[in-house]
């Protein structure tokens, strides 16, 4: 009897992890279009942000490395910008480095997906499988969104006016919030790091460059404790 070969159905976890990111992608598709729109608009040829999404993938250092170069300044002090605004990412590849997996291609193509989304989104997941499936699937998918989006907004070019009027830049904080509340809700420890991190860089805000707060919130993971070991009866 001939043996027919079925192919296994996604499973539900997956689907219920696309479901949940794909929040994520919708905000950075549009976000994406605002960066290509942006960009062409003020004077940069189409390919500058399509390549920059493909190589450098930073959503807020493309911003600002695009903001410099509009306001005249060099590549140089375009890449140093980008630079320290993505110096955040080495904690947060810390924080995922065993979700990644062991292998060398796993984790060079992983530590080019992360970003501030992907990460709140894995560590969200309540155990290690589901957090590996959880970073490659919203990983990948952010990915291809940004790239789409931004291809489109560069085509767009200046067709769209002023992007600032349509509220765009609050799409990604707000899907942040959204990702990282219930973890502060359930770990008063998380709640201590975040509260002591956002009054720092509300306060630094005003006196500092750009970029700046949010590296000197990352002193709030001072008041973090790791729990007791309990004794072992």
């Amino acid at each position: 009897m001939r043996s027919v070969q079925r192919t296994r159905p996604p499973s539900t976890t997956d689907m219920s992890l696309l479901r949940d990111s794909s929040l994520v992608w919708f905000a950075s598709g549009i976000v994406g279009v605002s960066f290509g729109a942006v960009s062409v608009a003020g004077g940069l040829p189409m390919w500058v942000p399509v390549l920059m999404s493909l190589v450098v993938y930073a959503g807020s250092a493309q911003f600002s490395a695009v903001g410099v170069l509009l306001a005249g300044g060099g590549p140089v002090a375009a890449a140093a910008t980008g630079l320290l605004l993505n110096t955040r990412t080495a904690a947060f590849s810390l924080a995922v480095a065993e979700i990644l997996g062991t292998g060398r291609a796993a984790r060079f193509l992983g530590a080019h997906l992360v970003t501030d989304e992907t990460v709140a989104f894995a560590l969200a997941q309540s155990d290690p499988v589901r957090q590996r499936r959880a970073f490659w699937i919203s990983g990948l998918g952010l990915f291809a969104v940004w790239n789409t989006g931004v291809a489109a907004g560069a085509l767009a070019g200046g067709a769209l006016g002023d992007t600032a009027r349509y509220g765009l830049d609050a799409a990604f904080p707000a899907v942040l919030v959204a990702l990282v509340l219930p973890t502060l809700r359930a770990d008063p420890r998380v709640r201590r790091c975040a509260l002591l991190g956002a009054a720092l860089a509300l306060a630094v805000t005003p006196a500092v460059p750009a970029g700046l707060p949010v590296l000197l919130a990352l002193a709030g993971l001072l008041l973090h404790r790791r729990q007791p070991v309990e004794a072992a009866v």
